[in-house]
């Protein structure tokens, strides 16, 4: 390594955040710490971050390569990381050739294959955590994207920093800032011809979308997003915990069913109630869209002697003083 990387900022911030995010999650020596790495950009200078710190916190290191197969240089490109990992200093770099099926587009399709099958390798090792090189600028596409959808307030709070296993410890930096480090550092990285696609959404946000805001608006749109995210992933963990509470409190459950007092419902804030709504659908494998909650709610609400409702695996109905949700399943002990 040269002096200048040595010296360069964008190299620095990518250790410091790296290194504080391990230690506020509690890492400890000897643990297991995986890189799931394509080779692109964003993941390399994370990459190389873990193989300093990982040194300096005596961490037992290694990498997943991910090979999708959907394009023919991949082969290539995953055997090329996987060199390079090794003169960083990485003992192991596991390259793991995945079949993407066709549901939900091949995003999402390329996404479910590759986190089934760094799971696969995370739980073999036992790894304590597996890095994610997701950036600040991802962080405001994800979000904007929530927007376009309609999304809910966990939608729009973007992407945590630690999910189960899974740390992402560059949220708070710029993609341009791992260009940096990766230009300091003289590592050679992947530039997937998949990220210049208009075909997929993402890319169109990334490409056109958030350049307009910035010409429009003025510079600082993804920090901004970014800190909206931030914001209201806070809020919506207060109000999923008070719920949670909620829910505890209020329902009664039997083999096939659920029952809930409408008078308890109903003295509840709205934001409270829907979420109270929506556990019990998930209990019985509803998994309730808006719509059907809202439905729900207006026997609640709105109650004019409804017919009962009909919603996916769930039949609704209000009975009296009470709001009774029925699946065809028997639920499981502790499904609630």
């Amino acid at each position: 390594m040269t002096e200048r990387s040595k010296l360069s900022p964008a190299v620095a911030e990518i250790r410091f955040h790296l290194r504080e995010a391990l230690l506020r999650h509690g890492a400890k020596a000897g643990e297991q710490i995986l890189i799931a790495c394509s080779g692109g950009t964003d993941s390399m200078a994370l990459a190389s971050a873990l193989a300093f710190e990982g040194r300096k916190l005596k961490l037992l290191i290694g990498a997943v390569i991910i090979d999708h197969g959907i394009q023919p240089e991949t082969y290539d490109v995953a055997q090329k990381t996987k060199v390079s990992l090794e003169n960083l200093g990485f003992p192991l770099a596991t390259i793991v050739r995945v079949t993407v099926g066709g549901d939900g587009g091949l995003e999402a399709a390329a996404r479910s294959a590759r986190y089934e099958a760094i799971d696969e390798v995370a739980a073999g090792m036992d790894a304590k955590f597996v890095l994610l090189g997701h950036t600040l600028d991802d962080q405001a596409e994800t979000v904007l994207l929530g927007l376009a959808r309609g999304s809910g307030s966990r939608s729009l709070s973007g992407m945590a920093e630690l999910t189960g296993r899974y740390l992402r410890p560059m949220l708070g930096i710029t993609r341009k800032t791992t260009e940096e480090a990766c230009s300091a550092l003289g590592l050679e990285v992947w530039h997937d011809p998949q990220n210049f696609e208009d075909r997929f959404t993402r890319v169109r946000v990334r490409q056109n979308v958030l350049p307009v805001l910035e010409s429009e608006l003025g510079p600082g749109i993804a920090e901004a997003l970014s800190r909206t995210s931030d914001q209201l992933r806070d809020d919506s963990d207060a109000l999923d915990n008070l719920a949670q509470a909620s829910y505890a409190e209020l329902v009664k459950t039997e083999a096939t069913l659920l029952t809930l007092e409408v008078r308890a419902l109903e003295v509840l804030p709205a934001a409270i109630r829907h979420r109270v709504i929506r556990l019990a659908g998930n209990s019985l494998g509803g998994h309730f869209h808006r719509t059907h909650v809202l439905e729900i709610d207006r026997l609640v609400t709105n109650w004019h002697g409804q017919k009962p409702l009909s919603l996916p695996s769930v039949r609704v109905e209000r009975t009296g003083e009470k709001i009774v949700l029925k699946s065809n399943k028997t639920l499981k002990p502790g499904a609630c």
